[in-house]
């Protein structure tokens, strides 16, 4: 299992960004708006880690891992079958992939195709 993007909602961007770089040596650029507005950095191994404030106010703070899937319409197909219910239907973001979120035992699922 792969975590293709690891992303934070917070809304305190700035003090997450800050703490993320002085205690892991990584670097921000500015906001991506294909991401919400996310700062990101590269992560070793091929991971894009997000910081963004939420987009609405019904948006709690969240880390939410989007696991890497070969296909994504399967992974949520399967994940639905066994009893998740679906938040974002897979979403192409254009530059970066396609992503989908859902819910299963009380928690945000994501997963992530290239």
């Amino acid at each position: 299992m792969q975590i293709s993007y690891l992303e934070i909602v917070t809304p305190d961007v700035d003090a997450v960004c800050t703490t993320y770089a002085k205690l892991h040596g990584v670097t921000f650029v500015e906001g991506d708006p294909a991401l919400g507005g996310a700062r990101t950095t590269s992560l070793e191994g091929g991971t894009t880690l997000g910081v963004r404030a939420p987009m609405h106010a019904g948006e709690k703070p969240v880390v939410r891992p989007y696991v890497l899937v070969e296909d994504i319409a399967a992974a949520v197909a399967a994940a639905t079958e066994a009893g998740a219910v679906v938040a974002v239907p897979p979403m192409k973001i254009e530059g970066h992939g396609t992503c989908a979120i859902y819910f299963q035992g009380g928690i945000e699922c994501a997963r992530w195709q290239n």
